[in-house]
């Protein structure tokens, strides 16, 4: 049955009203508790003016507070625009103009990141900005209230007759979120979702989790992402299970929490897992309570698959999707081998078609390549204020989703590459996604990311960079090498960068553009050896 954030909040409070919503830092934080106070932050802006279709903005890192906010703005109708904490003055101007943002819950500062100090800084050109709701901290030049005063001034919701009105219009097809993505070309654009795209979505996934209200996630992924968000928030407040977040994701940490609190179900990227199996090969952590979770946002190794099945005893799902899908498409099983776990993003979920196309717009045959394509229930309402990019990325219901994808037989998707990073070798087209997943098989290598830089003969040609483990003695022949009779020569990196600092956005994915900008820098000014091609290498055999 449809439902709204708000009512899904709700319902779990009077269901399980003394169970634990929230765990962070020895905060324990019940499902009514957590009811409660959104539903007076929920009033606290509805007595400042905000009301259905307003924006609000929430930039915080992972904290209670965040969680309280994501169900309070759709309670009175408006919408919610998670900011990532990482955001630059430049960016925060441009999301909260773009966006109409009348409001913003916010604090003074969070480890590194300075949130007041940029307010400040571009306060005067916020044109929409009336009510800044701050954790702590104060203000000469912002509309500056705390947390704690709005607590207080949210208290007597119950008696407010229009503020009860304005929960009941609430409607699950109404827009209740606009996520800014992440703009790899031109500026940002905002993704339009319902409550219904959401909660059925994380439900749904939650589903094939087989999630029960006596599981207890740990949440190192940012709230301000689906991941976060959706398939974290969302997902476990449906069930009516206990969140963990974690602010900084730190493995001893993580792991010191799953045996304290015992946890049964872990997210996180690829990289996470990899240093959280790293330090359990040299610190003993109890982690047998851990039953599932989600892996996504990058290529697994086989390899790290398998030691999160046998060592951290952890079942887990690889979830693919985008934002603009609410955002997941396909999604491993429990019972799929391992082999399809990694080679393979599952199969769709329930209530969506996937096709994959080819430039023509026509369906290819099974394990030929072409762009993935989605249509159902889960499909944006489109980018806010932008019609025209709307139309270009949802066109007869289908969702264009820029990827490139392989479908067999069975169902089941293979996510080849990026139409935008698809490199073309003297002709020969390459998709970079099956070289890393090549390389991220070779036991020195812990992450890479190919790309293409310009070459004057072949117009590009693969490069390659290269995060090893610690005490590795890998070297950029060790790498082509390991790809020699496994792929054609135009596939073979030319250019091999052994580095520590492979660049990523906040939300853990790696950033191709500036890779790109980076590697062809670092070939311009002759930084890097040219490997041998690998025609020149067969003749001296």
């Amino acid at each position: 049955m449809k439902t709204t954030l708000g009512r899904l909040l709700e319902e779990k409070a009077k269901e399980y009203p003394d169970k634990d919503a929230v765990v962070f830092q020895g905060r324990r934080i019940s499902y009514s508790e957590l009811n409660e106070e959104a539903d007076k932050l929920a009033y606290f802006l509805k007595k400042k003016g905000i009301g259905k279709g307003d924006k609000v903005a929430i930039w915080l890192t992972n904290l209670p507070e965040w969680v309280v906010a994501w169900f309070a703005i759709p309670k009175i109708g408006a919408v919610v625009v998670p900011t990532d904490p990482w955001y630059k003055s430049s960016e925060i101007e441009y999301m909260f103009n773009d966006s109409d943002a009348k409001a913003v819950i916010t604090t003074d500062t969070a480890g590194k990141y300075r949130f007041k100090d940029i307010l400040e800084e571009v306060g005067p050109k916020l044109e929409k900005l009336t009510t800044v709701v701050m954790l702590k901290g104060e203000s000469e030049s912002l509309p500056v209230v705390t947390y704690k005063e709005a607590m207080e001034e949210g208290r007597g919701w119950e008696q407010d007759g229009e503020y009860l009105a304005m929960k009941e219009d609430t409607d699950p097809d109404d827009v209740t979120f606009i996520l800014y993505t992440s703009g790899t070309t031109g500026k940002p654009k905002g993704v339009m979702l319902t409550h219904h795209q959401i909660t059925k979505n994380a439900r749904d996934i939650g589903d094939i989790l087989k999630t029960t209200p006596e599981d207890k996630l740990l949440i190192p992924v940012p709230f301000s992402h689906c991941f976060g968000n959706t398939l974290s928030i969302t997902l476990m407040v449906d069930f009516g299970g206990t969140m963990l977040p974690m602010e900084v994701f730190r493995p001893k940490a993580a792991l010191n929490l799953v045996e304290k609190e015992g946890i049964t179900m872990i997210h996180g990227v690829p990289t996470m897992f990899i240093r959280e199996l790293e330090l359990l090969k040299k610190v003993e952590y109890d982690t047998s309570t851990l039953r599932t979770g989600i892996m996504a946002g990058s290529t697994c190794p086989v390899e790290t698959m398998q030691s999160v099945i046998n060592d951290m005893g952890c079942n887990v799902s690889i979830v693919y999707g985008l934002t603009e899908a609410s955002p997941g498409v396909t999604m491993t099983r429990f019972d799929d081998t391992v082999e399809d776990r990694v080679e393979t993003v599952g199969r769709v979920l329930p209530d969506q078609e996937v096709k994959i196309v080819d430039e023509n717009g026509e369906e290819v045959a099974p394990n030929e390549t072409g762009e993935l394509l989605v249509k159902g229930y889960n499909v944006m309402v489109g980018y806010y204020k932008n019609p025209e990019a709307t139309a270009e990325t949802v066109e007869n219901g289908w969702l264009h989703t820029g990827d490139l994808a392989e479908m067999d037989e069975r169902g089941y998707v293979k996510i080849v590459g990026r139409k935008k990073d698809m490199v073309i070798v003297g002709g020969f087209n390459v998709y970079p996604r099956e070289i890393e997943e090549y390389l991220i098989e070779h036991p020195d290598i812990r992450e890479v990311a190919v790309v293409g830089v310009p070459d004057k003969d072949l117009g590009e040609v693969i490069a390659a960079a290269v995060v090893p483990f610690e005490k590795s003695e890998l070297t950029p022949q060790n790498v082509v090498d390991s790809l020699y009779g496994k792929v054609a020569s135009a596939k073979v990196p030319r250019y091999v960068d052994i580095t520590d600092d492979i660049p990523h956005s906040g939300r853990g994915k790696i950033q191709k553009f500036k890779l790109r900008d980076i590697m062809a820098e670092k070939v311009e000014k002759d930084e890097l050896e040219k490997m041998m091609p690998t025609k020149v290498k067969e003749k001296r055999r």
